[in-house]
């Protein structure tokens, strides 16, 4: 699927809907760079299915109100995890 940008975005818009995915998960399961999730399901998306692209978009705008409880959270059980080996 690397080699077809369109059937790839399509499929992406589709993955990360279904699960609700990050950009950063659906590059892990797709095993393509965040960079080509972004860009797929932000730009080629757009062009290729409007209504995909609209519920793509509000999860992404979802993801990034929520990235700092995240990184917050994971700081917090790396620190935990120290904490029990020592």
């Amino acid at each position: 699927m690397k080699g077809m940008p369109e059937e790839r975005a399509v499929a992406l818009g589709l993955y990360m809907i279904e699960n609700g995915a990050t950009v950063r998960s659906a590059a892990k399961a797709f095993r393509i760079s965040k960079s080509t999730v972004h860009k797929d399901v932000t730009q080629r998306l757009r062009k290729m299915d409007p209504t995909l692209y609209r519920q793509v978009k509000a999860l992404l705008d979802q993801n990034k109100q929520e990235r700092h409880i995240r990184g917050g959270a994971a700081t917090k059980e790396k620190y935990a995890q120290k904490k029990k080996k020592a």
